[in-house]
């Protein structure tokens, strides 16, 4: 009862902490029960029924693990997201993300496809935050796919320049580095760890204006220029003091990488005419940003 309660009614602590509980004690009475009945229980070890509901149960386990689509489209359907602070969905004309710093602060990022997009086989794509000095915040999402260094260029730099100077300044705090790290420490206003902060910041003499940025590129888009049209990024600059309820994000440019003092960096460059088809992989993309009074 309390696993179709807590699928069907939005997450709450409570109903998780009764689930959990009332698995502990399921879990007790069934070791009294075979400890209780051990002797007649053995008789089954030679029924063929037996053996055939354990690899049944394994079988089952794995696939509800391992959660592929159909599974996945299941849970979809419950009510209950989690305490998770985002969500991403994809369909055929459109992808929304939704980014839930904080209870009074909503963000709603939806990308409208362009005549390019197929479902069946869509572009590699990240979503990410960045602070005004350019330093990489938080990636909201991001592809899974093995080619996003070469796929996504840019936002793959930005983020393995941002772990590279994370690990330094926790090595410099004499700190170990956490496996999930959400934001890097720059020269700014703003010194926190945590990309909330920069969002939604506590104290107004901290608040500075924070981006996001899309990188979207299909692999294997050619034309006349092109055997593979590099990807676009695609940004927009709020203000967390006062946000606008609609942004559309703008184009920024394609990466491009440069060798300076033997290491890689790269760039942005506003594209030209050689650029084509990888203009029409979306329509648009609208950023909603809802804020509320919390009642205290």
């Amino acid at each position: 009862m309390t696993g179709v309660i807590a699928f069907v009614q939005p997450f709450s602590i409570g109903v998780v902490g009764l689930h959990a509980l009332t698995g502990f004690l399921f879990v007790i009475f069934a070791v009294c029960h075979i400890v209780n009945n051990i002797r007649p229980l053995k008789g089954y070890l030679h029924s063929k029924s037996l053996w055939l509901t354990l690899v049944i149960t394994a079988g089952l386990t794995v696939v509800f693990f391992k959660q592929p689509e159909p599974v996945k489209a299941i849970l979809g359907l419950s009510a209950n997201l989690g305490p998770a602070l985002d969500r991403f969905e994809m369909n055929e004309d459109s992808m929304v993300y939704q980014y839930s710093p904080a209870d009074d602060y909503k963000m709603e990022l939806t990308i409208k496809a362009g005549k390019a997009y197929d479902v069946k086989t869509p572009p590699h794509m990240a979503i990410w935050l960045e602070n005004t000095s350019s330093y990489h915040l938080k990636t909201l999402y991001h592809s899974e796919a093995a080619e996003n260094q070469t796929s996504l260029p840019y936002w793959h730099y930005k983020k393995s320049e941002y772990e590279k100077y994370k690990a330094e300044a926790l090595e410099m705090s004499g700190e170990e580095q956490s496996a999930d790290v959400d934001a890097l420490s720059s020269a700014t206003p703003n010194e926190s760890f945590d990309p909330a902060d920069y969002i939604v910041p506590k104290d107004p003499a901290k608040e500075t204006p924070y981006r996001l940025l899309i990188e979207i590129n299909l692999a294997g888009d050619k034309n006349a220029h092109y055997a593979d049209q590099p990807s676009l990024v695609y940004s927009v600059e709020v203000d967390n003091k006062n946000p606008r309820s609609y942004q559309l994000l703008e184009l920024v440019g394609y990466p491009k990488s440069e060798i300076e003092d033997d290491e890689t960096i790269w760039s942005l460059f506003y594209p030209d005419e050689t650029i084509t088809t990888a203009h029409d992989l979306f329509d648009s993309a609208l950023l909603k940003i809802e804020r509320s009074e919390i009642s205290k």
